[in-house]
């Protein structure tokens, strides 16, 4: 199954990919949008150019497992982007993706204005590599 994962955020909104055989997730590109309804606009144009199957979209709980405004507004936006794309909209759990991404990104050692362009896609990444795990480790088998 074609599975895009969005890391979206209130400036940038990373978007990764991985084919059917949901082996590796790639990332695919940063959109630059501050108004969050065009956001979900360019996000469902992608998930369509990219014939997605499925979207997971991050959901960034508090440490402790609870939900701030933050959770709100991704909820709001995955809500939006399914009905939008025409396509299932998951939530998951994207605590510490960030970091990670900024880890990666300095042993790589990525900086300045390359650093911030490709840190969301990144992140997107990894939010696809721990939903990929989750669903190998389950038993769902790729389509």
């Amino acid at each position: 199954m074609i599975i895009m994962s969005v890391d979206f955020g209130d400036s940038r909104t990373g978007i990764a990919v991985c084919g059917k055989s949901e082996m590796i997730a790639s990332p695919v590109t940063v959109i630059n949008e501050k108004d969050f309804n065009k956001c979900i606009e360019k996000t469902a144009e992608i998930a369509k150019e990219l014939k997605a199957e499925e979207i997971v979209v991050g959901y960034p709980k508090n440490m402790n497992g609870t939900i701030g405004e933050r959770c709100e507004k991704c909820q709001l936006f995955a809500e939006e982007l399914g009905k939008i794309a025409e396509r299932p909209v998951k939530l998951w759990d994207e605590r510490c993706t960030t970091v990670s991404a900024h880890n990666y990104l300095n042993d790589t050692n990525t900086r300045g204005k390359k650093r911030k362009a490709v840190v969301d896609a990144v992140a997107a990444v990894i939010i696809l590599e721990s939903y990929l795990g989750f669903r190998k480790n389950s038993g769902i088998s790729p389509n």
